[in-house]
């Protein structure tokens, strides 16, 4: 099966040679929903010109019932058949108001961030590690879908991933076909936790990606009567879910983050963006890690595997774990801080801004740290530390100047909009534990 065709070709022509029936024209709203409507691939000339019209108050973008409909322009480059279902091809699409492109929307917010970063000469590359559960509804509420994964340490292991061979060897099968070139998969850290690798692209095919790869994993999971959650902390004795980012800055075929004359293999401009990512890191933690439950896994006790691998403070080092970035190889590094719940079409538009503000202020991240920083990190009293709760978070977003402008106004008000009022319904809420704790005073 052939999942795309080159870019050059219309969604007429591509429905033509790849024998589509239907388009899932698709977009992104503010929370990261997934908004879409089915078209016949006998309209989608129409829809390729003009967009698929919604309502925009239907979803989060911040727009109320007397607005004029939002049209969903499809982007053909974005393509991918879906496997199970050949006859329907999914595209990622641009929100647009009025005939222009609507400025709130996170896929044309990280565009514009693109633009930038293509206009000093660079292309921006990235890969995404997502990590997710397997689980299974019962009448005690979710469980791991596995009742045999019950190791206390069960990262890698190799009985627990084979039991659900038929369901990974799916997902490869699948991102194979659609030519994503998979290169491995594994059990993770906590029970009934899965990760399957793909090749690095530019980072708006690898969000669009991404958006696609959530959706697949999830339908896959549903024809199996499971339920895939990339939620960032299910369970409070597990390690959380994450979506490491890898990324590297390129000009044509020079990646410009590699410098082998460097002990860990990175260029000076890569260590000036990487300061400048350390330096916005707790202002992008709202975008990186945007919800309540987000900041269970951010800085969380030690789990029954005995860590958690999330990070804690604002600290990099070479090949370790422990910090919030990692360089594994020469010419590039790692993002450790994302979550399952991330958007990433914002969470990179944040990487970018801020790694190209520390490159244009020559920005330096200091020395490396060689240690383990979950046993050690309180030792370094210079060393800042990530949010820890969602109110946090926006409050350093909210102080951020260069992560305000790169949302704009209109977005960043709905955005702290949305996420303030989910602060505040969870703090009206009476938790089970506070019942358990109080009831006695």
């Amino acid at each position: 099966m052939v999942g795309t065709l080159p870019s050059e070709k219309s969604l007429v022509e591509q429905a033509k040679d790849l024998g589509l029936e239907f388009f899932l024209v698709s977009y992104t709203d503010l929370l990261g929903g997934t908004r879409a409507k089915l078209v016949p691939a006998r309209q989608i000339a129409d829809v390729e010109k003009n967009g698929a019209c919604f309502a925009p108050f239907a979803s989060n973008l911040g727009l109320g019932p007397e607005v004029p409909d939002i049209a969903a322009i499809p982007d053909p480059n974005s393509l991918i058949v879906l496997p199970w279902e050949p006859t329907v091809g999914w595209v990622a699409s641009d929100v647009y108001m009025n005939g222009q492109p609507f400025e709130a929307a996170p896929r044309v917010i990280f565009k514009r961030v693109l633009d930038q970063c293509q206009a000093l000469g660079y292309t921006y590359k990235t890969g995404v590690e997502a990590e997710f559960l397997l689980l299974k509804k019962t009448e005690q509420g979710y469980k791991i879908a596995d009742d045999l994964d019950t190791a206390a340490r069960p990262c890698y292991d190799q009985m627990n991933l084979m039991r659900q061979f038929g369901f990974i060897s799916t997902l490869v099968t699948y991102m194979e076909q659609l030519g994503w070139e998979p290169y491995q998969c594994d059990h993770e850290d906590a029970n009934g936790q899965f990760e399957i690798n793909w090749t690095y692209d530019n980072a708006l095919t690898t969000a669009d990606r991404h958006v696609f790869y959530k959706y697949m994993v999830k339908s896959l999971a549903e024809q199996q009567g499971l339920t895939a959650t990339f939620m960032p902390k299910p369970f409070s004795h597990l390690t959380g879910n994450g979506a490491h980012i890898h990324m590297s800055l390129w000009q044509g075929d020079t990646n410009v983050f590699a410098d082998l004359n460097d002990d860990l293999g990175l260029s000076q401009l890569g260590y000036e963006f990487l300061a400048g990512v350390l330096g916005h890191a707790r202002s992008m933690t709202a975008l990186c890690n945007p919800t309540i439950n987000s900041y269970r896994r951010l800085g969380a006790t030690t789990t029954e595997s005995g860590s958690t691998w999330s990070p804690r403070y604002l600290s990099y080092g070479g090949n370790n774990r422990t910090h919030m970035i990692r360089i594994p190889d020469a010419g590039r590094f790692e993002c450790r801080l994302l979550d399952g719940a991330t958007t990433l079409y914002l969470a990179q538009a944040a990487l970018l801004a801020a790694g190209l503000d520390g490159v244009e202020q020559h920005a330096s991240p200091g020395d490396r740290l060689d240690e383990n920083m979950f046993v050690r990190g309180s030792e370094f009293s210079n060393l800042d530390m990530l949010p820890t709760s969602l109110l946090e978070a926006l409050q350093c977003f909210e102080k951020d100047p260069l992560l305000m402008a790169m949302m704009g106004e209109q977005a960043a008000k709905t955005f702290l909009g949305f996420k303030y009022h989910e602060w505040n319904a969870h703090n009206a809420e009476v938790t089970a534990w506070e019942l358990d704790q109080y009831i006695n005073c």
